[in-house]
Formats: C-alpha cells, structure tokens, sequence
C-alpha cells in the first residue's frame, strides 16, 4: 500500500508493513523533550503513574529556554525542578549559557536525525521535521509516558502535498512561504494533518525549512516535513548527527489536497492581527503605514545565523528609530558566538537594539519585551493572537527578519526594499 513520508516512519517505528490515515498505532519513540514551563507539569504526572526512571536517559531531554534567566521566583522554582530532575535521571540538560531555545538547540547538537519519531511538550516541536522526523508536539501527560515507556500513541494523519518550485527572491525567505500557505489554508486548514513539502527544495536553505516546518502548526497541522537531500545530510554531519534513515513518499502515496507554490512569485508577507492567516503582502503594509513601538528578531522560528545576518545586512550604517525598541535574540549559544566572531554585534549595538541571552522569552509574553495596551510590535515569532505578547490591547504583527528589521529602522512596517 502506498504511503507518505509520516506514514512510512510512524509504519517503521509501529513494525507494522503499513498504515492507513486514521489508525490508531503505538509508536517506538526516538527522542522526548520538555522545557521549564511544561517539564515540572510532566515531572509531577510521570511519579504519579509510578515511573521510577526514565526509558532511556540519551533519548530525553529537558531545555529550560521559556522563563529564563529566572524572571522572577516562580520561574526560579518550575527551573530548578526541571534541573533536579534532569540531574537525577542524568537525562540531557541545558543550563543557562549552555541553554538555547529548544527547537533551535537539539538540531544543532545533533539530537534529532532523519527517520525519528520526536514529541517535544511544546507545540513548534514540528520544526524537526525539516530534518526528515516525524516530530509534533503533545502535552505534559503524553510526554511524562513517553518519557517513562519510549512509547506514544498516535492516529495516523491524512497529508497535504504542497509541492515548490522555483527559487525565492532577495529578501523573500521560508517565514514569507510560511505565512503565504498560511494564509492560504487558514490557520485550522490542514487540522491534523501532515504537511509534506517536495518539490524544489533544494533552492532553500536548512533555516528556511526549520521555519517552514516550525510554524506548521500555525495550520492545525501535525507535523510538517520535508524530503532528506544532499543539504540535509551535510548539516546533520557538521553536526554530528547520524544520517539516520531518509523516507521519500511513494509516488502514488495518497495525499487529501495538493498546493503549489511558486517560490519566485511569493511576496515578503506580513501577518496581521490577531491570526497568523491574517497575511498581507508587504505592499499592503506598508500602504496601511503602521507605526509600531517594539520589533523583536529572534525565537525558535527566526532565531539563527542566516536570520541575524539578514538583519545585520540592514541595520549596517543605519539607526533604530527613536521611537522603537528593538530586540534580538540569537536562539542559541552559538549563533551568539558567531555574532560575535562576525561582527554582527557590534553592528546591533550600534544601530540601537538591544541583545538578548538565548530565550524564548517575548514571544509568550514571559519576559523580555512584553507590551503596554495599544503598542504594536513586529516580530519574527510565530503566534499573533490576542495578548500573546503582553496586554491584549497590544498587537503583534508576524514577519520575516528582513521585514523586521527594515521596520525598526523607519518606524513603520516597512520593506527592506524602501531603505
């Protein structure tokens, strides 16, 4: 029987020959993860079934990257017991300088390989499906049994073909695809559903399918996944990553609906409030001429180099408006350090904004940049709705580093184009 990539993988890791859209399986995992937000809630369910240890100490990891550094006392208590915890089952930990948001971090330390079945207490855990894993999101209480058993249960996902062509234009990248699809299907258009992207991908880079992948969720969908190619393999070995196993959809694999994208013909897209479906082309925009009080350029969506070079590229020789605060935020230690060794520091902290330690930290409203009633922020985040950032008469407004950065320096959502 024909199938797509997700249903080949959840097949493998069930030992069965195959599986159909809607059954309902238990699955071998390949990797659990939390943070300090949902770990102490999986902590607390995972002694109350009884576990004493965990399944397998080099599958789980704990990322204390959402209220941290400590915001304040009650921060300091969901960390400190994610920390006991994580020493006690002497499961991967992540202390702060070590720390970098979640999503960003396990790729980068060669966690996560191709052919994985990945749950993460969080629900951008979809990202690692740039890698080729099957990886979604699930609550405290399924990751406290994963955590205890190696085992989840899933019902198979119908898919949605979205096949690329062509290459994206300056300026254009992955969080412009993803808002356009978005925008698209809605943001429960693809409800639990796999979004399975094929076509030209080798045309974006591996951050640009991280972003893509990490805000399938902003579509309902399960997971979001992309093909292994030569560019998946050399990142998985610059980080020390096994190639794991790569599966390609069958050529008849059934899908519910098939999109086309044309990758040269996507324009850089701004989501408005209060839904990431509210997508605008960047000429509308900038018609609306938006004032706005606070960008943000970081998070587990746009918080790696390529983002922070897009940004440096623009605020190079120019000034953050003196109306704005701007924020950003590297997503990992070692995008900090590259920042750092390329000069790209020392052109934020001339250009006015301020550097942030590795956090999720605005993005939930947790820390580090909440807003007041009636401020507007553009942000390189992934959710916009009504009081994600701080009041709930604030508004956010979704958009590429470039678009962001642009922004910051005019006053006004701005193209990078019109500098």
């Amino acid at each position: 029987m024909a199938m797509t990539m997700t249903q080949k993988i959840l097949a493998a890791k069930t030992g069965l020959p195959c599986v159909t859209a809607g059954q309902l399986i238990e699955c071998k995992l390949d990797f659990v993860f939390a943070n300090d937000i949902t770990g102490p809630v999986a902590i607390d369910e995972f002694y109350k079934m009884g576990a004493a240890r965990v399944f397998d100490p080099a599958k789980v990891a704990l990322v204390p990257d959402h209220f941290t550094p400590n915001k304040d006392i009650a921060a300091a208590q969901l960390a400190k017991k994610t920390r006991e915890f994580a020493r006690k089952m002497k499961v991967h930990y992540f202390e702060v300088g070590r720390v970098g948001i979640e999503h960003a971090l396990l790729p980068e330390k060669g966690l996560i390989k191709p052919g994985d079945v990945v749950i993460g207490a969080d629900s951008h855990t979809c990202t690692h499906g740039a890698l080729g894993a099957f990886a979604t999101g699930v609550g405290s209480t399924d990751m406290a049994a994963g955590m205890a058993t190696g085992k989840a249960w899933f019902k198979v996902p119908e898919a949605i073909k979205v096949t690329l062509r062509g290459k994206l234009r300056p300026y254009v990248s992955g969080k412009d695809v993803i808002l356009h699809l978005i925008g698209m299907l809605g943001v429960d258009g693809a409800r639990y559903q796999s979004l399975e992207f094929t076509g030209d991908i080798g045309s974006l880079s591996m951050d640009d399918r991280f972003t893509i992948a990490n805000m399938a969720i902003e579509a309902g969908a399960k997971n979001g996944i992309f093909p292994v190619d030569g560019l998946t393999l050399e990142y998985l070995a610059a980080h020390g990553a096994s190639p794991g196993v790569a599966y390609t959809a069958d050529p008849d694999a059934p899908y519910a609906r098939e999109i086309v994208i044309q990758l040269d013909e996507v324009p850089m897209t701004v989501a408005f409030p209060h839904l990431p479906e509210n997508a605008k082309t960047i000429q509308e925009a900038e018609e609306a001429r938006i004032a706005i009080d606070q960008v943000v350029i970081g998070s587990c969506t746009n918080g790696r180099i390529s983002d922070m070079r897009v940004a440096a590229e623009i605020l190079k020789g120019r000034t953050v408006s003196d109306r704005v605060r701007c924020l950003i935020i590297p997503a990992t230690q070692e995008v900090w350090l590259q920042c750092v060794e390329e000069g790209l520091m020392d052109i934020f902290v001339k250009a006015g904004a301020a550097v942030s330690t590795p956090t999720c930290g605005p993005c939930l409203g947790g820390h580090m940049g909440i807003l007041a009633p009636g401020e507007r922020c553009v942000s390189t985040t992934n959710r916009n709705f009504v009081g994600r950032m701080g009041h709930v008469d604030s508004e956010v407004y979704l958009a590429s580093p470039a678009v962001a950065a642009a922004s910051a320096v005019t006053g006004y959502i701005t193209s990078p184009h019109s500098l």
